[in-house]
């Protein structure tokens, strides 16, 4: 049941980020900041009862900020240049190279 209702409150927030963007473009980009991700994260988390783990989810989601901002700055770059499509995929590759940056070259060293 978990799962179902977490499911249906990220759907709901994808519909409110389609339904914004045919009235504008601002509201469909502030939208993703709502931590509807992360409070769905941090349920799970927080429901196996150990406050620790919760800390470690909570700093682990705030160590993708500069991920976050690699993507968008990958898109705003890239879409002058490329079909928006194409923009998004980068600013994906951009993020992943950060990510991966943040996570996992700090334990190989």
């Amino acid at each position: 049941m978990d799962v179902i209702w977490k499911g249906a409150l990220g759907g709901l927030v994808t519909a409110l980020i389609v339904l914004a963007s045919k009235k504008g473009d601002v509201l469909p980009g502030i939208l993703p900041l709502a931590p509807t991700f992360a409070l769905i994260a941090l349920l799970a988390v927080g429901s196996k009862g150990d406050p620790e783990g919760f800390r470690t989810a909570c700093l682990a989601g705030a160590k993708t900020i500069p991920a976050y901002l690699a993507f968008l700055g990958a898109c705003w770059l890239l879409i002058g240049k490329l079909d928006y499509r194409l923009a998004v995929l980068g600013g994906l590759a951009a993020w992943l190279v950060v990510a991966l940056a943040i996570f996992v070259l700090p334990q190989r060293g």
